[in-house]
């Protein structure tokens, strides 16, 4: 896939677990695990200013396009 999640690096510049976003966000860490590990097919716009908004960054910081991913 041509979309890299950078979760995990946001999560690491933050100091904040998977386990406190998903307090905070409301979201299951099941599904935020999903979408850490480039797995999800899609994700809410609502979900991502979530997202964005506890790690107080842009939405290009947690994802970014490959464009040498010929996939």
């Amino acid at each position: 896939m041509a979309i890299i999640v950078n979760l995990d690096i946001m999560l690491a510049r933050r100091k904040m677990s998977l386990t406190e976003l998903s307090e905070r966000v409301g979201i299951t860490m099941s599904n935020l695990s999903i979408l850490k590990k480039g797995k999800a097919k899609a994700i809410r716009f609502s979900t991502l200013d979530l997202i964005c908004e506890v790690l107080e960054c842009q939405p290009g910081d947690i994802l970014e396009f490959n464009l040498d991913d010929e996939t």
